[in-house]
């Protein structure tokens, strides 16, 4: 198969019934969530996309349980088009685990809907805005050809035409809006010049695309770079002109499809549902060639040959993506002594042992398999991509494993990285140092969960550890990281409540009735960042545990109570004598829902949805042990 990044090739063919099965998962009550997002997870067109969105639209009307697809709320305010591919937005968030309701504005009504804080944008209660707005819907032009004056106030009245959108957007409602870059057209009249001559489009984008960067990465908002996108498919077949011409599509009909599965996993990375961990298989997929059949000196890896580094350019990926804090794992049918040999022996292989959280290598099914380097990692199985490059054990994992990730692969090794990059698994809306120390800090649990499970001494493991705890109110510096914890965190996290990063900065800075905890980590081996948040409502002499989550690096080490005993002290001082917390159940959280009465709480009310209501008499309460040390800022 050619790579083409328009055809969506990570992903499986399409199902010749595909039609008939999502008419039966808009009829079926049981399961739907589920089998909507296997349907999407093919290699859909337009058509396909269309038909999936209506059964998503009737089910979503159904009111039956759509886990584990979780529900966002979208609304688009563009210059072109946008009813041509709003249910192609709705059907491809699908495939990333989001229930999407899009709302549209009125045709080419921007300034309008943003100015009126009652139109149907503003009025949506929308959980982003989407502005998608082309080099067509901004007033600038090209001319005054080598006037760099004249080219800097066409790019300062993009923006202050951009800024008043999105001020009238903000006094509407305080969403999130979501900004693209502007793709350049794909022709101009200088030739080579054009980049580097003032006052061309290609001169004119290239500074606005930058200032929009910035704009959308200073605040709570977020970044779509359709400038990279169109690119990377080229200016050509991104840009359509009969299209905008006859219909005003901002693009080209055949990149509708990679230009929503591109909306889509940028709005699952908002609700945390980014994936966390690479589970590699090792035969034909890190080197080439079966190591317990051809030996360590048969195996292909290594400059000089073709096929070699096409395998150490996959290495080279998980290596860079495990520097951004995505943990790995082996899982592969060998004989685990066969399997380690390259890691410890060959001198070319670029990934050594050290770089895996968990090693699978043994003659059982990989689903399996998959499953148990879930629970040694305490990672859900939906944070998983799966790369092998056997279509019999991709088939087998979707099958067993419907929430793991898993691509499909040309034969040609050459394209592995394409399909596991292109295919947009890991994508984020922000990068902090916290993320870059993810992969060590799973590496370490794992061996406190072997230290448990081999009935050794953990309590003076960890008391050998030397844990420091850091805990202070929420601050500007790591606001990014407190946002990003409190939308991805879904096992520890009492009311999963989710909070946008405007939303943040008002707890910390305008409200006295709030009190802000971030909690940082680290021990003599690592580091850990920040780890945890908790939100109380003060209230007279009650503290209400509005927020409390934790990320699943630090569980085991008693960092809940030492917490605990943090917030108790202070509201203590601030003259509170109780302390009420809350367990409202999802999927993800039941391992916190016996944490309050762990910890001494009373359960005084039980909600009809199956939340439960605790607190605690600070006037009776005792610190617990724990192995952790307070430690100042």
């Amino acid at each position: 198969m050619k790579w083409d990044v328009l055809q969506l090739p990570w992903l499986p063919a399409v199902e010749s019934d595909f039609r008939s099965l999502c008419k039966a998962a808009e009829l079926n009550s049981r399961g739907q969530g589920f089998e909507l997002q296997r349907l999407a997870n093919q290699r859909l067109g337009n058509e396909h996309l269309l038909a999936l969105s209506k059964s998503i639209r009737n089910a979503a009307l159904s009111q039956h349980d759509l886990s584990p697809l979780v529900r966002f709320r979208l609304a688009v305010l563009g210059n072109g088009t946008t009813c041509l591919y709003a249910p192609t937005l709705e059907a491809s968030a699908a495939r990333h685990g989001i229930l999407l309701e899009v709302v549209q504005a009125p045709y080419d009504q921007v300034v309008q809907q943003a100015l009126d804080s009652s139109s149907t944008i503003n009025s949506s209660q929308s959980d982003a805005i989407l502005l998608a707005i082309d080099v067509r819907g901004l007033p600038i032009q090209e001319g005054t050809y080598g006037d760099r004056n004249a080219e800097t106030e066409q790019v300062e009245k993009a923006l202050r035409y951009i800024q008043m959108i999105r001020d009238g957007l903000r006094n509407g409602s305080p969403t999130p809006v979501i900004y693209q870059t502007i793709p350049r057209p794909p022709l101009n009249t200088f030739g080579n010049l054009a980049s580097n001559l003032a006052g061309t489009f290609s001169s004119i984008l290239a500074r606005l695309n930058e200032r929009i960067r910035q704009i959308a990465s200073s605040g709570s908002d977020y970044l779509l770079d359709v400038t990279s996108l169109a690119e990377n498919i080229g200016l050509d077949r991104w840009h359509d002109p009969k299209q905008w011409n006859l219909y005003k599509l901002p693009f080209s009909q055949m990149a509708v499809p990679l230009y929503s599965d591109h909306v889509a996993r940028l709005i699952a990375a908002v609700r945390g549902k980014a994936r966390k961990c690479l589970v590699l298989d090792l035969d034909n997929t890190l080197w080439g060639g079966v190591i317990g059949d051809e030996g360590l000196n048969g195996i292909q890896i290594g400059q000089g040959n073709g096929l070699g580094e096409a395998f150490l350019a996959i290495q080279r990926t998980a290596l860079l993506l495990r520097q951004r804090g995505i943990v790995l794992a082996v899982c592969s049918k060998n004989d685990e002594a066969n399997a380690r040999e390259p890691f410890l022996s060959h001198p070319d292989m670029l990934l050594k042992l050290d770089h895996f959280a968990a090693f699978r290598a043994n003659w059982s099914d990989k689903g399996s398999n998959i499953e148990s380097i879930a629970q040694e990692l305490n990672l859900g199985l939906d944070s998983f991509v799966f790369l092998d490059d056997s279509p019999f054990e991709r088939a087998q994992v979707r099958r067993a494993l419907p929430m793991v990730a898993v691509p499909e692969l040309p034969e040609d090794p050459s394209y592995f990285c394409h399909a596991l990059l292109s295919a947009g698994y890991f994508e984020t809306t922000a990068y902090t140092r916290e993320d870059s120390l993810r992969a060590d800090q799973y590496q370490a649990n794992a061996k406190l969960q072997q230290l448990s499970s081999e009935g050794r001494d953990l309590s003076d493991y960890l008391h050998s550890l030397e844990m420091r705890i850091h805990i202070a109110p929420f601050d500007d510096l790591n606001r990014p990281r407190i946002v990003q914890l409190i939308n991805k965190t879904n096992q520890f996290n009492l009311t999963t409540r989710r909070y946008t990063e405007a939303e943040v900065f008002d707890f910390h800075s305008n409200r006295t009735d709030f009190s802000t905890f971030q909690i940082r980590v680290h021990d003599n081996l690592s580091d850990y960042g920040v780890i945890g948040v908790v939100i109380c409502r003060v209230e007279s002499q009650t503290w209400d545990i509005d927020t409390w989550l934790m990320s699943c690096r630090v569980l085991g080490r008693c960092v809940e109570f030492a917490v605990l005993n943090e917030v108790a002290r202070q509201a203590i001082d601030q003259g509170a004598s109780l302390l009420i917390g809350h367990y409202l159940p999802t999927e993800k959280n039941g391992m916190v829902s016996n944490l309050f009465f762990a910890m001494g709480f009373d359960r005084f009310d039980t909600s009809q949805d199956g939340a439960t209501h605790w607190r605690l008499d600070l006037r009776t309460y005792r610190p617990f042990e724990t192995p952790l040390t307070i430690a100042g800022d």
